[in-house]
């Protein structure tokens, strides 16, 4: 017989079993048995898989949820409704009275009042060439800022300790600061982005705007060109809320990423209607209207500031991300900060815009005053990525 019978009536494996499978001389012993025999019967490429492909697959989709997610969009999110696009033409030999009928609308006898609204955080640059570029056709600016940031971070008031240099405004300027709430376990920042924007409704109303004023409402860095605001001032019969279409831009004017910037908007005011808000408020949206440069910062400071401070910092998901030779690396690269998946709506635009941004060496169609002060903002245009670092 094959097998026999053990003193204390159990049995053991024969030689042809190795003597490990039935052994109970301890329970140490039993157990190593047991293993044994379960690990006979198991392949060795199994036992990597599980032990270490299995658990390397998990590590990346963890480290990667946010780009799978982001890739995926397409599969869980469909497309907005598209705009109705109106043609924007313009010439600067052009009487505005050809202009207006172009687009299909009357010219007015006199022009609307316009008010320029915006949240500042610390993008003193930009503030200065959105104002520079808007300051022939604005009737009062209107800015608001507070001592924290969407995100419930501390800063300073940055634009109080600049105001001296923005003197060319200060007859039009309407300035006002609010607090932060710095509410203790209130993770969404977007409250208090929703906090701020309410306060700006109370600043321009104390402004003095009224009914039928042109009201900008666009952060600082979404800079309507002064030609599309005069446009819009001489004409009657314009939509009650008209979007604008803004050419996009990162880091600098070096990488245009593409024209679908549509955030910005221009409204004709209505008391008690018109709420200051950066969402999508009508269908129709003007083509062609300004940029949008986007952490166009001179500071790799303001970057890293930046990305810690708005309204999407879940994307900062590792802290290397902050550190100030990976920021340099990048901006000059024209790759993401937050090594991203592009945000779209099908798998043909998410793959054409993977990869870093092409360089660009056109400073055609840009604002005047950076142009006319090329050197002050170089790092603004083409050409010159490196950033200070503080």
């Amino acid at each position: 017989m094959w097998w026999m019978m053990g003193e204390n009536g159990g049995h053991y494996c024969s030689k042809k079993s190795d003597d490990l499978c039935g052994t109970q001389e301890s329970d140490r012993g039993f157990g190593i048995s047991r293993l044994c025999c379960i690990l006979r019967g198991v392949d060795l490429k199994s036992v990597l898989f599980l032990l270490v492909i299995m658990p390397m697959c998990v590590l990346g989709v963890y480290i990667n949820a946010l780009k799978i997610s982001y890739f995926l969009r397409p599969l869980w999110e469909s497309p907005p409704k598209p705009f109705h696009e109106i043609p924007h033409y313009h010439h600067e030999n052009a009487s505005m009275e050809s202009l207006c009928k172009l687009h299909g609308w009357r010219t007015r006898e006199y022009p609307r009042r316009v008010y320029d609204a915006v949240l500042f955080s610390t993008e003193v640059e930009l503030l200065t060439i959105r104002w520079k570029e808007l300051y022939p056709y604005v009737t009062q600016f209107v800015l608001l800022e507070s001592n924290s940031t969407f995100t419930g971070l501390p800063k300073p008031l940055v634009f109080a300790g600049h105001r001296d240099e923005f003197k060319f405004i200060e007859p039009r300027l309407t300035y006002g600061s609010i607090g932060g709430r710095f509410k203790k376990g209130e993770k969404n920042p977007f409250y208090e982005e929703a906090y701020q924007r309410i306060a700006l409704d109370q600043l321009l109303r104390i402004a003095g705007i009224t009914d039928d004023d042109l009201l900008i409402m666009s952060d600082v860095d979404e800079i309507p060109s002064r030609h599309t605001i005069n446009l819009l001032r001489w004409c009657d019969d314009i939509p009650q809320i008209l979007h604008l279409r803004l050419k996009n831009y990162l880091y600098s004017f070096e990488f245009p990423v593409d024209d679908k910037s549509w955030r910005a908007s221009v409204h004709r005011y209505q008391t008690g209607k018109t709420r200051y808000a950066h969402y999508r408020q009508s269908d129709v949206i003007l083509a062609d209207s300004g940029w949008h440069c986007s952490f166009c910062f001179r500071r790799i400071s303001e970057f890293v500031f930046k990305m810690k401070a708005y309204s999407h910092y879940d994307r900062v998901r590792f802290a290397h991300y902050l550190n100030p030779k990976r920021v340099q690396r990048v901006i000059c690269s024209g790759a993401d900060l937050f090594d991203m998946i592009p945000e779209e709506y099908t798998f043909k635009d998410i793959i054409g815009k993977m990869g870093p941004i092409p360089h660009s060496y056109s400073a055609v169609h840009l604002p005047a005053y950076l142009l006319e002060n090329a050197e002050r903002y170089k790092f603004l245009l083409p050409g010159n990525c490196l950033r200070d670092e503080e």
